[in-house]
């Protein structure tokens, strides 16, 4: 079938259910930024592969909305389908909610299927519908009724995460949060968010792709927790632990029964943000309720001194890979055939190497000359272009290790570049080296430090269009909040909490030129205290990326001293870190790109 036959067969449904303009979120049930197979109802209606976006439908209109690092994707995915993109954040593009109201008539209907829309999401639709005596109707997933061949929900099996790589036991971090809970006189605490689950329980999975997460719910009381799961993940001993601490397994799908028959006495403990819009509509009106951001969300971000040792040692094991991975492509390209895919696939082949490396953390981002110009670009055997000995090759990839999850992108330089190539290259460079190099108080948070990367390209009247950093989870998801690094505040990013000791957040600054160019250079950063004085605390980064930049693409002249004094540093430590691991040849390759400039 294709895109426009679904489209009208989703319109036909609509007119017999009487709903006007029907919203399907790129989510889960979890509000997962990636999600499983059986939940990609979004890319099924539009053809749009991207991580993510929004596609509404009404009677006579339909559109996607998606960010600035799908732009090029989009357009490109879109053509033919019939349906519009609205291109999130530029001048005059109305937001979804300002679409939906325009064009719902008086009196009409918005659905959605509820369990994808967060509960603040459709509060907020609510309220802005109200005036024109708009309903909501949240209980169809009219998409089920036209997928005919959709893909069956995962039936992977769960895996407990030793407490010599998580840091802490699931007891501990269940009464840490159950301390917030009395504080905020709380007696239930609900929490769906597929990563938040993961970490309080110790439990890693496969139920993602690239996102080691187990499909669950949990509730947890002053004296007892409830774990909504297929039973079948859990092994003998996984079962036998949280017997021990009061743990009740129940039906994945229970969760929605349950929550309608708790005790009106109850006080339950929730974020709007993060419960879907039938899970919070399912606890009655009487029963009170605690809105604030779980807890949890804060705890995971700041890494415990067990978790940081294992990430510095993923991160040595993943510059092992990526500095071999280097070294094969500038001296093989030119002399056999490689390809976007085939780059990608030896990438890979040298994680694999490395002990305790579990997946990809996504799918790697390998995009040649002008392909790297789409920030999310994903090489299929269409488009694949074969790498040759000129231009530069854009790598964004990483790894979930037993010891961590990591991020990193390097442009490598395969020929000579022009000036204006060289230009960028050395822009974007110094841009991660001022944010890596920055110095605050404590309290800051990403929007007052982000002019520290963007302002080499500033100058020369250039931008990204997307965020400079974000948080990284601990074997959990690559993106994590709540902190990051962007000049704006997008509300839905969750990444305006103040920096604290032992968050990982990336760095991460870009130029993409569509049709010509992109470079993007990214380094992981740990956040660390400083000196404390008369002042305040004062805090500082540590970079923890382990694997050379590409002196071929970088233009000394144009950098300060500072910013060539850090290079040589970071580089020396590189070499210095990585070089016990490899091969004769290799080590000396890297000591050449590795110099002092």
């Amino acid at each position: 079938m294709s895109i426009s036959n679904r489209i009208s067969a989703l319109r036909k449904i609509m007119e017999e259910k009487q709903i006007d303009a029907y919203i399907i979120p790129s989510a889960d049930n979890h509000q997962s930024e990636y999600v499983g197979e059986y939940f990609k109802a979004r890319r099924f209606m539009s053809g749009f592969t991207g991580s993510a976006g929004t596609v509404v439908v009404t009677k006579d209109q339909a559109g996607l909305w998606t960010d600035g690092r799908y732009f090029i994707q989009a357009e490109n995915q879109l053509a033919g389908s019939g349906i519009d993109l609205f291109k999130m954040g530029e001048e005059g593009v109305p937001t979804v909610e300002e679409f939906v109201k325009e064009k719902t008539p008086v009196g009409g209907a918005l659905g959605f299927d509820g369990r994808l829309i967060s509960a603040l999401e459709g509060l907020d639709l609510a309220r802005t519908l109200k005036e024109k005596n708009i309903t909501i109707k949240y209980e169809y997933d009219l998409v089920d009724m036209i997928w005919k061949n959709r893909p069956a929900l995962s039936e992977e099996s769960a895996f407990a995460l030793d407490i010599k790589y998580a840091g802490e036991s699931f007891e501990s971090k269940i009464n840490r949060i159950r301390e917030v809970m009395r504080k905020n006189n709380a007696s239930m605490h609900v929490v769906t968010t597929l990563d938040e689950v993961a970490w309080i329980f110790n439990i890693r999975g496969n139920d993602v792709s690239y996102t080691p997460v187990v499909l669950a719910y949990a509730i947890i009381t002053l004296d007892k927790a409830y774990l909504f799961i297929d039973e079948n993940k859990l092994n003998e001993s996984i079962k036998a632990d949280f017997a021990k601490f009061n743990i009740e397994i129940k039906p994945y799908n229970d969760i929605y029964e349950f929550i309608k028959n708790i005790d009106k006495k109850e006080c339950v403990m929730l974020d709007p943000e993060r419960t879907n819009y039938s899970l919070y509509n399912n606890i009655s009106d009487e029963i009170e309720k605690i809105e604030i951001e779980n807890p949890s969300v804060l705890m995971k971000a700041i890494k415990n001194e067990t978790e940081l040792k294992n990430t510095r040692n993923a991160y040595i094991k993943d510059g092992i890979a990526c500095t071999k991975f280097m070294y094969w492509l500038k001296n093989n390209v030119g002399k056999i055939k490689i390809t976007e895919l085939s780059a990608s696939e030896k990438l890979l082949e040298l994680r694999k190497e490395q002990e305790g490396f579990v997946d990809l953390s996504f799918e790697t981002i390998a995009g040649y000359k002008e392909h790297a110009a789409m920030m999310h670009y994903s090489a299929t055997e269409d488009s694949d272009y074969e790498v040759k000995a000129e231009h530069m090759l854009l790598v964004d990839s990483g790894g979930h290790y037993y010891e961590g999850t990591t991020d990193i992108t390097r442009t490598f330089v395969l020929g000579e570049l022009n000036n204006e190539l060289k230009t960028h290259f050395t822009a974007v460079l110094r841009g991660m080296i001022n944010l890596s190099m920055a110095k605050f108080l404590r309290g800051c948070r990403g929007y007052n430090l982000d002019i520290l990367a963007r302002g080499p390209m500033w100058d020369m009247g250039i931008d990204y269009k997307c965020g400079t950093g974000h948080g990284v989870g601990y074997m959990l998801s690559v993106h994590e909040g709540p902190s990051g690094f962007r000049w704006y505040i997008v509300p839905a990013k969750h990444e305006t909490t103040p920096f604290e000791e032992g968050m990982v957040i990336t760095n991460e600054p870009g130029i993409y030129m569509e049709g010509s160019h992109g470079i993007r250079t990214e380094n992981q950063l740990v956040v660390k205290k400083a000196e404390k004085n008369d002042s305040g605390q004062f805090m500082e980064f540590e970079t923890i990326t382990m694997c050379p930049i590409d002196l071929d693409g970088i233009n000394p002249e144009l950098m300060t001293q500072r910013e060539k004094d850090f290079l040589n540093s970071y580089h020396k430590k590189v070499y210095d870190t990585i070089s016990p691991y490899l091969t004769a040849e290799e080590n000396d390759w890297l000591k050449e790109y590795t110099k002092e400039i």
